[in-house]
């Protein structure tokens, strides 16, 4: 049921749509500058159409520019060369037991069949270059078809001075993960940063950062050598920008355009002025999902509704409501959206922000989780994603939301504890702040917490216990794979358990916030959005964010949210490529 429109003069397009002036014509029109929409843009301009990206804010990267930058792709080229053994067909299997994805869902089938040649396309056209993670587990590798190496992809560090005067244009990360108060490292500088005086070569890695820091700072607003998320956002960006893809900031889409069924384009509010662009072969949304659309997040979250989220300020769900005006349908996934617990941390003038609590503290020896009751109830090495979802089922019969974190003096000394670095001596700051709460014995931290004293007393003796003998009868800490890649390789015999005994006992309160949104625009193999029939409305894409979780709200490992971003941004530009080509061949043909 194609309904692609011809590649028009301009004086007849804007004939052909409504009569009425338009100020801008393109081919594809993009919304949103993050991971999905960069590469929607990107792939297109490399197969020839005219793009213009149109960004809300003032930089590039969105939520993006703040994650980890790996991304999930099994079966992927690179991890094959590297050897490690995967496939299609291994992974559908997992997604089966997951999620529930039948091997036959056209949408999954699309990302585990496409998702290698979008990187490999990206690899060799571009500058967006990753390499295989190696070890790193699926999230619930206890499930058929999981893979313990080979799925997840890191993004190759990049130089920022590359940019030139454009690198302000990037994102940064968040505060929290800034040394320095602006100096990036990835997960594997950090325990050569943690352990410099500990050999020669920890010492010189550590002094080459900090030096390279130095000296970007002399002239950059912040350290120029950018890894994870904040390298892939660069890359994508540096790209477009050899390619003269034009770029409009403070563009916020307000509206689309239609003629009939069809998206023929879109109003921009840019720089405070109203920008009706024309836009032959459609408009892909990638403003980042609901974010931090108040009304949204009621409506597809779980409750208690969520109150934080690691999305980008400017992702409002501008998106998600342009698609249902326009016909779109939305698909509530449960539970609404992938988490991670978040401690929120305490700038000067007052501000707040949020550190996610990733994978540097909850699987490392020593640390528990505990409600209300004082009362652990999970396995605190499991996924982000899965641990939140602990929370939200514990709430059901006791106060869960928030939980906190505790451990003692010696595991904040050797692993720090959220936006604590490890090593450091100075904790009575944290403490003014409220960030970190200290006291002399168990039951004074449960009463400074808030918490039921006996109970946290008991958890801690029956975990004690147990722990002594690197044993987790009650929750299993440290029997998973994932629990020990990420637990320390070097407390012997369980790397992820150690009893809690040297005062005194510290703990960080964590809250449910939102990496992303599950449910959003729902959308076919080819990136379309759908409408209330499941029909493909012409001319409207959806990825990033934006598009309803291919992995129906489940988190199957490292960058679920960014693989499936980049995989259909590529999917919805080739879409729209051969559309433009499908529609010149019909107007060349002769009449019969």
């Amino acid at each position: 049921m194609a309904r692609t429109a011809t590649r028009l003069t301009a004086a007849a397009a804007r004939q052909a749509v409504t009569g009425r002036t338009h100020d801008r014509e393109v081919d594809l029109l993009v919304a949103g500058a993050g991971a999905g929409g960069m590469t929607a843009a990107l792939v297109a301009a490399i197969e020839g159409l005219d793009v213009l990206v149109c960004e809300s804010s003032q930089q590039v990267g969105g939520t993006t520019s703040t994650s980890a930058g790996t991304i999930w792709i099994p079966g992927n080229r690179a991890s094959l060369a590297a050897g490690f053994d995967d496939s299609a067909a291994k992974a559908a299997t997992y997604l089966q037991a997951l999620a529930g994805t039948a091997a036959t869902d056209a949408a999954v089938r699309a990302f585990l069949d496409t998702g290698p040649d979008a990187i490999d396309y990206l690899a060799q056209r571009t500058d967006v270059q990753f390499v295989p993670c190696g070890r790193h587990p699926d999230y619930r590798p206890d499930l058929p078809g999981a893979a313990i190496a080979g799925r997840a992809l890191a993004t190759v560090p990049f130089d920022g001075r590359l940019l030139g005067d454009a690198f302000a244009r990037v994102r940064p990360p968040i505060r929290e993960f800034l040394l320095f108060g602006g100096m990036m490292v990835g997960k594997a500088d950090i325990p050569r940063l943690v352990d410099r005086y500990r050999s020669p070569g920890n010492l010189v890695h550590a002094t080459k950062l900090v030096l390279r820091f130095v000296r970007d700072r002399l002239r950059y607003p912040r350290g120029t050598r950018l890894t994870m998320g904040n390298a892939l956002v660069a890359r994508l960006f540096h790209s477009l920008r050899k390619r003269d893809v034009e770029m409009l900031f403070n563009a916020r889409v307000r509206d689309l355009l239609r003629e009939g069924e069809r998206v023929t384009g879109a109003v921009v509010d840019c720089e405070g002025r109203e920008l009706r662009v024309f836009a032959r072969l459609g408009v892909v949304l990638a403003t980042g999902g609901i974010g931090h659309h108040r009304a949204l997040r009621e409506r597809f979250m779980p409750k208690p509704t969520p109150q934080h989220s690691l999305a980008a300020e400017s992702d409002v769900g501008d998106g998600i409501e342009m698609a249902e005006r326009a016909g779109a349908r939305l698909d509530a996934l449960p539970p609404g959206g992938l988490w991670t617990p978040a401690s929120v941390t305490h700038h000067p003038a007052g501000r707040t922000g949020l550190y996610p609590h990733l994978v540097l503290d909850r699987a490392k020896p020593g640390l528990i989780a505990v409600n209300a009751a004082g009362r652990r109830f999970v396995d605190e090495s499991v996924s982000y994603h899965d641990f939140v979802e602990a929370m939200f089922a514990a709430q059901e019969t006791t106060p869960s939301i928030p939980a906190h974190l505790v451990c003692d003096a010696r595991f904040i000394r050797r692993y720090g504890l959220g936006a604590i670095f490890p090593s450091v001596r100075d904790l009575a700051r944290f403490e003014r702040s409220g960030y970190l709460v200290t006291a002399a014995t168990l039951d004074a931290l449960a009463s400074k917490l808030g918490v039921d004293g006996a109970g946290l007393r008991a958890t801690v003796e029956r975990f004690n216990r147990f722990a002594a003998h690197g044993q987790d009868p009650e929750f299993g800490k440290g029997t998973s794979e994932l629990g020990r890649f990420n637990g320390d390789p070097a407390h012997a015999p369980n790397p992820c358990v150690a009893p809690l005994v040297e005062a005194p006992f510290h703990a960080v309160t964590v809250w449910p916030a939102a990496l992303a949104s599950s449910s959003g625009i729902a959308t076919d193999e080819h990136a379309r959005a759908l409408d209330a029939t499941g029909l493909p409305i012409d001319g409207l894409y959806a990825c990033g964010n934006d598009m309803a979780s291919v992995m129906k709200g489940r988190y199957p490992g490292p960058g679920t949210t960014l693989g499936p971003a980049i995989t259909f941004g590529y999917i919805a530009a080739m879409h729209a490529t051969r559309a433009r080509v499908n529609a010149t061949a019909a107007v060349a043909a002769p009449a019969d």
